[in-house]
């Protein structure tokens, strides 16, 4: 009978903590003090941007900061938001890493060697207040030098630029602040690779959410005119010759990013083996043989730098090259001669390197044309010396815009 009973209170008991199990394990939990307690991951907030095709650069996030890694200085930025109790306390400046508070409040750029077309696609114009030159290739930039709200600064002078919350530079020996951050979109070796700068800049300005949408566009047309222009190709690829002529030297243009457009844009460049080679204008046999390679090219961009880009005509370039206007080359023929100088601003800098930078697919669309031409397309930054086309001058007054809107990037027709 004891027995029993001492049964039937032990599986009451068991009962009883089964009903309350929950409950006790909840008062339990409630008990533990908080510090003891796991806290949640930290969480980003906000738009992001992961690099897709760039290889210089990549960016990491916190909750309240990003980092990025810079392979044109070696160093890694901290971006720590204005709003955390981090941006009050921390600050770095040393060989490896330097912090900066987002957004920025104001930014100046070395305009002498660094596009600003990016920070007019992101729509930070009114932010940006200090150029190192007024000599751009942007309409909108050079309205915001002569309304005042950005001012003109000494390159060398560290003292001053430290006055920015940050000072952009694409030449890395120039370092010379805490403040100074190391833009390079020019040492990447394809045009998507330069486009996707816009999202380093991008994560300055807490602008993620216009670079991704902007870069999106520009990729996705850059990749069908690429896959349109592939179409077009007859059996025989168009040739190109991309040349230019220093101190009395005739070389072959061999950067990456453009034997990348000419690729994209259904044509082919002529033979690296044959290419290497530098041809003097003033050796006879020299020109013999670039004249023996010419004679095998479709089309001619001639890269000669030109103090005034208006004053280089059809005559400069066959004087140059020591060809007649009536001779039997094909590229003179075709009238099928180029140059890509065609927008230019003060003092004749070429919006090749700037605008051309953060919209390659205008480029590619040009080349197309020049390759494959409909007459039907008018190129933005090509000319075509054969037949005489002038430059178009950039001004302030062209700038139709207020500087606090984002400039909308073309997007061509494709299909």
């Amino acid at each position: 009978m004891t027995a029993a009973r001492s049964r039937r209170c032990l599986q009451a008991a068991v009962l009883l903590w089964a009903a309350l199990s929950p409950w006790a394990l909840a008062l339990a939990a409630a008990a533990v003090p908080a510090k003891l307690k796991a806290a949640p991951a930290p969480v980003a907030t906000g738009p992001m941007s992961k690099v897709e095709d760039a290889t210089m650069f990549r960016i990491y996030y916190g909750q309240s900061f990003k980092v990025i890694k810079n392979s044109g200085d070696g160093k890694s930025y901290l971006l720590m938001q204005n709003t955390s109790k981090m941006a009050s306390k921390t600050r770095y400046c040393t060989g490896r890493i330097k912090s900066f508070v987002i957004p920025l409040a104001n930014f100046s750029i070395d305009t002498t060697t660094s596009p600003v077309s990016f920070f007019e696609l992101l729509g930070v114009i009114e932010s940006l207040k200090g150029i190192t030159s007024n000599q751009v290739a942007s309409q909108c930039v050079l309205q915001s030098y002569t309304s005042g709200n950005a001012q003109l600064v000494n390159r060398t002078d560290a003292q001053t630029l430290s006055q920015f919350t940050a000072h952009f530079i694409s030449d890395t020996d120039e370092d010379r602040g805490c403040n100074f951050a190391a833009y390079v979109p020019l040492e990447e070796d394809a045009p998507l690779q330069r486009a996707e700068w816009i999202k380093y800049l991008g994560t300055f300005t807490n602008s993620e959410g216009r670079a991704n949408t902007v870069y999106d566009a520009i990729k996705t047309n850059y990749l069908c005119l690429s896959k349109a222009a592939a179409n077009l190709s007859t059996r025989f690829k168009p040739i190109v010759a991309w040349i230019e002529f220093t101190q009395g030297m005739w070389t072959f243009v061999k950067e990456s990013y453009t034997l990348q457009y000419v690729t994209d844009a259904g044509a082919e460049t002529v033979d690296a083996t044959i290419t290497n080679k530098r041809f003097n204008s003033s050796d006879p046999e020299d020109m013999d043989n670039f004249h023996a390679i010419l004679c095998t090219v479709d089309v001619v961009i001639d890269q000669t730098y030109a103090l005034e880009p208006a004053e280089y005509k059809l005559a400069t370039f066959l004087e140059n090259i020591n060809v007649s206007q009536d001779s039997c080359y094909s590229f003179v023929s075709n009238r099928s001669i180029w140059r890509l100088d065609k927008r230019i601003g003060a003092s004749g800098t070429l919006d090749w390197y700037d605008g051309a930078i953060s919209q390659p697919q205008l480029v590619l669309g040009d080349l197309i044309e020049v390759f494959f031409p409909t007459g039907n397309y008018t190129t933005i930054y090509f000319r075509n010396l054969a037949k005489e086309e002038g430059v178009t001058e950039i001004g302030p007054e062209m700038c139709a815009r207020s500087i606090s809107t984002p400039m909308e990037p073309i997007i061509l027709p494709c299909e």
